[in-house]
């Protein structure tokens, strides 16, 4: 098949407007939405995690944080205030030898960072801690 400078333009021109149209992303859900997903509409318990992150961090471009749940078959962390909350989300098989998991997170102010842990039983359980950014690293 072969094209012609005029058809060339026009397939040029209809992908550049494409490509400029706003697009919604399905992965842009709110924290409530996420954590509905993640316990399907279950109760969550305070308490069974212990959530370790600093209660002020200097640089909102590498918050370090940890999350262990004796017991826990998954832990899912999030960011409440940032555009896009879903941190992370760490799984754990029955030869996992301790139900731990660290990383360096990016926020975007000062927020509330959540940690929520299914447990083998298929209960759920959760822990908070505020952190407060003096320098934002998404954009703020």
């Amino acid at each position: 098949m072969e094209f012609n400078r005029r058809e060339t333009l026009v397939l040029g021109l209809g992908a550049a407007a494409f490509a400029a149209l706003p697009v919604r992303f399905a992965a842009a859900a709110t924290a409530d939405e996420m954590i509905a997903a993640f316990t399907g509409g279950a109760a969550v318990a305070d308490g069974g995690v212990t959530l370790t992150a600093p209660e002020i961090a200097e640089n909102g471009n590498t918050v370090p944080v940890s999350v262990s749940a004796e017991g826990a078959s998954s832990i899912m962390v999030l960011a409440m205030g940032n555009p896009t909350p879903g941190v992370a989300t760490f799984n754990f098989g029955e030869a996992a030898g301790a139900h731990t998991a660290s990383t360096r997170i990016r926020l975007a102010g000062t927020q509330d960072v959540v940690a929520i842990a299914k447990m083998a039983d298929g209960s759920f359980a959760r822990a908070a801690s505020t952190v407060k950014v003096t320098i934002g690293g998404c954009g703020g």
